[in-house]
């Protein structure tokens, strides 16, 4: 490949484009007005709505953009929605929702992390488990990462306006303890990060190497009582009893964070 060709396959998408004098971007909702000429599937979306999840040049510099529908059920199946069917159209296939109550919702990812093996250690994903057994606010996403790190670093760049990590974390308080942890990710420095390890300093600086991330990111900790030792072949699968006991409470906690973050992201 040319280095030219190259160049142009790497051009960064816009942001937005204008559509009736109203910006649309990713997250916008539409109508999808396709023209009469299309294909005939195209044409048998004709008034179908849709969120906007990508927008895109060619290499003819032709604006392309490509939306999920609202009613596809494979919607809230997997991480950053990739089962989903996405579908592309020109902007001017595509009307803007005029209500502004009709902005798609904030997404915001909730994601458990830690050793489900290492006792209390599994913390994080115990709290994401109980999490998904409960109904979420549209947009928001409980995923359990365990210790793949590396997963975590791409999926926060996957377009969520923000983001709480739910782990274990040692600070000197009484076992069972909860701490809401606000890192300035301004100051973090480029690290690398182990594919199957998990420090939410070195995700979160990894993250913002790789590109966008969501403009808030909070930690939600509890002090640990036993963690065992990681070198040691014994299986702990299960919680001790005070850290399960946090379980229910953490649940609570991220429950009203969202409530929050959905607030100041919605604006």
């Amino acid at each position: 490949m040319r280095m030219d060709d190259r160049a142009e396959l790497e051009r960064p998408a816009p942001d937005a484009v204008v559509v009736d004098g109203r910006s649309v971007r990713r997250g916008s909702r539409v109508v999808l007005r396709p023209r009469a000429d299309g294909d005939v599937l195209s044409r048998g979306l004709d008034g179908r709505r849709a969120t906007v999840e990508r927008i895109d040049a060619d290499l003819d510099d032709n604006t392309v953009v490509s939306v999920v529908l609202e009613d596809d059920t494979a919607r809230s199946l997997g991480k950053g929605r990739q089962l989903a069917h996405r579908f592309f159209f020109r902007p001017d296939e595509i009307e803007p929702l005029d209500d502004a109550n009709d902005a798609a919702p904030p997404r915001i990812l909730i994601a458990g992390i830690g050793n489900v093996f290492l006792g209390d250690d599994g913390f994080g994903v115990h709290v994401v488990r109980r999490l998904s057994e409960t109904t979420l606010p549209d947009g928001v996403d409980a995923v359990e990462f365990g210790i793949r790190g590396m997963d975590l670093a791409y999926a926060l760049g996957d377009g969520y306006a923000a983001a709480i990590i739910v782990d274990l974390a040692p600070r000197g308080e009484e076992p069972g303890t909860l701490s809401v942890i606000d890192p300035d990710v301004d100051e973090l420095r480029r690290v690398g990060v182990e594919g199957h390890g998990m420090d939410p300093v070195r995700v979160l600086a990894l993250a913002k190497q790789l590109g966008p991330m969501p403009a808030r990111t909070l930690v939600v900790a509890c002090e640990p009582d036993r963690v065992p030792d990681a070198t040691s072949e014994d299986v702990d699968d299960a919680l001790g009893a005070v850290v399960a006991d946090a379980v229910g409470r953490a649940v609570e906690l991220v429950r009203s964070l969202i409530g929050d973050l959905v607030l100041v992201s919605g604006r």
